[in-house]
């Protein structure tokens, strides 16, 4: 992935969304194209016009924290953008030997980390990397995620499974928006580490494979895991209204520990219980088939 092209297609993407009447600027005359003109976001960033072209053309080496935020008022980015904004004028600075010497050690879970996951048996939990990953689960997740388990092509990774599995569209019952929110975190470690190889097979491959990652991907959004709920509907227990909460481990391995709950008293509870019981009950060789389960599906 070049790092100049993420630039130059962001700042272009985010310019043709305000209007001048967003910006509270004059209008005149007609308008080719929506969105901001180069110059008016000059204006609006306080620099000149040949400044601001060098920065969209993806040029970021240099440039000042002061220009940055300027810039990210200007586009009136959101805290997520002004973060992949900031990690893109960062990418632009080493030499890009030296971010791949940087990036060729893995982060691997540590014991401590994966005790954690598995002393947590009645919450779904996992252990993910910033490729969307799951690299260890606890066998409640495993069940949650059976479908995605039960596909060795996705490779236990989220993206995959999202655009690449028919059974996902079931699954995320708003598969659309968790789709989005997948692409964007991807286009948020693209910003981060634009030489991550394993990282450009990852987008290369769905962007191959799914139009509706090439589109979403070419929206330019970003977005970042943190907590929301999400419903899910599981071909064992039926829709599963879950809190999910995204915990990142303090120690720059880039890994974070996703866990999904349920309010007590609720039905997605009760779910969680029958779905536990049903993994403790079959075992962990059999978690990534739940279509294959006894037939106790709740209405």
């Amino acid at each position: 992935m070049d790092n100049q092209d993420a630039v130059s297609a962001f700042l272009r993407s985010r310019r043709g969304r305000i209007t001048p009447e967003q910006a509270g600027l004059p209008v005149y005359g007609l308008r080719r194209v929506p969105g901001l003109r180069r110059g008016e976001v000059a204006t609006l960033a306080g620099v000149s016009v040949e400044y601001y072209t060098r920065l969209e053309r993806g040029n970021l080496r240099g440039v000042s924290d002061s220009v940055l935020d300027a810039l990210a008022q200007a586009l009136r980015l959101d805290d997520n953008e002004r973060v992949y904004l900031y990690d893109l004028a960062r990418a632009a600075g080493p030499a890009p030997g030296a971010r791949t010497r940087q990036r060729a050690v893995r982060p691997t879970v540590r014991p401590s980390v994966a005790r954690i996951v598995e002393g947590m048996p009645g919450m779904p939990a996992c252990v993910m990397n910033n490729r969307l990953d799951a690299l260890a689960a606890n066998p409640l997740c495993r069940a949650l995620y059976a479908d995605m388990y039960a596909d060795p092509t996705c490779g236990a990774n989220v993206a995959r499974f999202a655009f690449l599995t028919a059974a996902a569209r079931r699954f995320y019952v708003d598969w659309e928006h968790m789709a989005r929110f997948a692409v964007g975190a991807l286009r948020i470690e693209a910003g981060r580490n634009p030489y991550d190889r394993e990282l450009s097979n990852l987008i290369g491959e769905l962007s191959t494979r799914s139009e509706d990652f090439r589109v979403m991907w070419g929206s330019h959004d970003v977005h970042v895991f943190r907590q929301s709920t999400k419903r899910l509907h599981h071909p064992l227990v039926g829709v599963l209204e879950l809190d999910q909460e995204t915990m990142s481990l303090p120690d720059g391995s880039g890994l974070s520990v996703l866990v999904y709950s349920a309010p007590s008293g609720t039905a997605a509870e009760d779910g969680l219980k029958l779905l536990a019981s049903w993994s403790a009950t079959t075992g962990d060789d059999q978690d990534a088939d739940a279509t294959s389960a006894p037939s106790t599906r709740r209405p």
